[in-house]
């Protein structure tokens, strides 16, 4: 029906019916050739318009020209220029072929913009029966709202026509049905159709139908994995919307009590889309994306600062992913220098689930000229810090739902020992910076309690990494460095490496061979005393069984020489294991003088050998002990040490 070819100032648009045109009307750069009745008996404004012009002298052209000019070029009535049309010269268009009765094929992506044109053109009911108003009215009504998706769309095109849509509230309503229809999808089901009308049985079950027989033929067509599902998925509409209507969205879902799981999706996927770099093992962009298309530093920082001031406040339930997610919003942050606040609330969220970090998540670059260190080790102590207080809130409330005994601080909540491998690690991983400083990482060792380790060898390994990267340390730095770590709570294999570690002071390695040897000791004792609880067992347990049979044959009139034979076995036994107990008290006590001669001549050497004797009182301890020391690997939390004891004994080894 249409005829396009270039005009003088673009574009020209001809309705191809066989008559001449009679009315020009110009709408952006696009000039359309119509006719006057099929326009006026559809719209009120066109009419008021071009009746204006014929009534009009000064306006209405009555060409006199030669007849040969009239057989040559067609007569214009009128012309009119529409300004500011709403969606353009595409709405127009499409506005002109209803008034010509083309049949106009309706979708999300359109509705509104032509909603709107009606508006503009005053196409109501009053003036013609079933007019453009009414009949996108009606679309929008029964299908558009209907439909989470197709809700999304038409969201997506009132941006075109954002003040006359925002007038007719159809921004209202789209927002509204997203929310609504959002809240009734299952979390599993991500991307999948939704059921269209709630509160109708009838169209419920219609649509149900019609959910699996749609769930049945993508399966068919593009298989049954998580990818397809994902391309598919209506969060990837969310992320077209503006920043302006995305705002609007996540309010009014979160004013619906949403579930806070969908918010959180929905924020994750528009952050992806229009912050790049979030995620360390996908910063380069695609060749295919072009410069133009990456938002500025200013919108990015306003997308960042709009995603972490709408994140639900609730410790999340997806794993380690948010967890990630959050990490990479705190690293941009700090490269676009969002506001205090924004950082702070990603630095008090990531605390409350800190145990579903990773050793590289902690890794954040300082990025300030300020900071020396290679990372931001202040960033990580405020978050360990909003961990601590979350978790001392967690026992408050536990020990008030308990009845005020909430079990005291001998309990290990697992969190916290995640939490202090995960710290342990850090540690060993910032301790090789140069600029470090020993305050520092005195301070972040110390601030986790003593619950949070149950051995100490990933706490010794971060001193010892330290202590090699870092030998210019004093004497005095080097013995306080080493006593955040509790000797008690080191494995065998961890003294064995610190016994014949150069780079302890020499006062740690005598605590470290003091408590070797107790453990030492403890453990042989234990063994002794099982041994002897085997043995003395098996003969009162014949003692008992030979007593019964002896009252046994009593009662049935037994020989007293039978008897008399049992109790001397009896008393044999009981002999037996009595020199059995003393053999074994005995060797308890060479044990005991063992120890407190080694203690002794430990002492001795560290009053008369000094340090600086390369290694020469570990020479004479091999020597007077003949013991030899081998390296060992070793892990703060494998459960391959001796159990810990009941009583703890004191940190530091206290000279007589």
């Amino acid at each position: 029906m249409e005829v396009e070819k270039p005009g003088s100032k673009g574009q020209a648009w001809f309705c191809a019916t066989g008559l001449p045109s009679d009315i020009v009307i110009e709408v952006e750069d696009m000039t359309f050739h119509l006719h006057k009745f099929p326009l006026m008996s559809k719209s009120r404004k066109l009419h008021q318009l071009i009746t204006e012009q014929e009534t009009d002298p000064t306006t209405s052209t009555t060409q006199r020209e030669d007849e040969e000019e009239r057989d040559e070029i067609e007569e214009i009535i009128c012309q009119i220029s529409l300004l500011d049309f709403p969606g353009g010269s595409e709405s127009f268009e499409m506005a002109a072929k209803f008034c010509y009765g083309v049949k106009v094929d309706l979708n999300s992506s359109i509705i509104a913009p032509l909603r709107c044109a009606g508006e503009f053109l005053d196409m109501t009911e009053e003036y013609s029966e079933d007019n453009l108003i009414s009949r996108t009215e009606r679309f929008f009504s029964q299908s558009v709202l209907r439909s989470l998706k197709e809700s999304i769309k038409a969201l997506k095109s009132c941006e075109r026509v954002m003040p006359l849509a925002e007038s007719l509230g159809i921004t209202e309503r789209c927002i509204d049905s997203i929310a609504s229809r959002a809240s009734s999808v299952d979390p599993a089901l991500f991307g999948w159709p939704v059921s269209e009308a709630a509160n109708e049985n009838n169209f419920r079950a219609r649509s149900n139908q019609a959910l699996w027989k749609e769930i049945e033929s993508t399966v068919r067509r593009k298989g049954s994995g998580a990818k397809s599902n994902n391309a598919d998925s209506w969060f990837e509409d969310l992320t077209l919307l503006s920043l302006q209507l995305f705002k609007r969205l996540i309010l009014a879902m979160k004013m619906g009590d949403l579930n806070p799981e969908i918010v959180e999706s929905c924020l994750m996927n528009y952050a992806k889309k229009h912050i790049p770099g979030l995620s360390r093992s996908n910063r380069k962009p695609s060749s295919s994306s072009s410069s133009s298309s990456v938002a500025s530093e200013g919108e990015q920082r306003e997308v960042l600062e709009t995603i972490v001031s709408n994140l639900p406040l609730q410790k999340s339930s997806r794993s380690s992913t948010t967890t990630r997610f959050l990490f990479g919003l705190l690293r941009t942050a700090n490269i676009l220098n969002a506001a205090e606040e924004c950082r702070s609330t990603l630095e008090k969220k990531i605390g409350l689930q800190l145990e579903q970090a990773t050793l590289d998540d902690l890794l954040i670059p300082s990025y300030s000229y300020l900071n020396e260190t290679l990372y931001d080790v202040d960033c990580l102590e405020r978050i360990l810090g909003h961990f601590l207080d979350g978790l001392e809130e967690e026992r408050n409330g536990g020990e008030i739902e308990a009845g005020g005994d909430g079990g005291g601080g001998n309990v290990r909540p697992p969190t916290l020992m995640v939490v202090g491998k995960l710290i342990d690690g850090y540690l060993a991983e910032i301790g090789s910076d140069a600029n470090l400083k020993s305050d520092r990482f005195y301070n972040l060792a110390i601030s986790l309690p003593e619950q949070a380790r149950l051995f100490d060898d990933g706490l010794y390994r971060a001193v010892d990494v330290y202590l090699k990267s870092h030998p210019w340390t004093s004497e005095a730095e080097r013995e306080k460095i080493c006593g955040i770590m509790d000797c008690q709570k080191l494995t065998i294999e961890a003294c064995t490496h610190a016994a014949q570690n150069e780079r302890l002071p020499l006062r740690a390695v005598v605590q470290v061979l003091f408590f070797e040897q107790i453990q030492l000791r403890h453990a042989i004792t234990g063994t002794l005393i099982a041994a002897g609880a085997d043995s003395a067992r098996p003969s009162l347990l014949r003692r008992r069984a030979e007593e019964e049979e002896e009252e046994i044959e009593a009662e049935e009139g037994a020989t007293q020489e039978c008897n008399s034979n049992a109790w001397r076995g009896a008393a044999r036994e009981n002999q037996v294991l009595r020199l059995d107990m003393d053999s074994m008290r005995t060797r308890v006590h060479q044990l005991e003088r063992e120890c407190s001669n080694m203690k002794k001549v430990i002492e001795k050497i560290d009053k008369e050998c000094p340090r600086q004797n390369n290694g020469g009182w570990r020479g004479s301890l091999t020597r007077r002990f003949g013991c030899k020391f081998k390296t060992q690997v070793c892990d703060s939390h494998e459960q391959t040490a001796v159990n810990a004891r009941k009583g703890r004994q004191p940190h530091h080894l206290h000279q007589q």
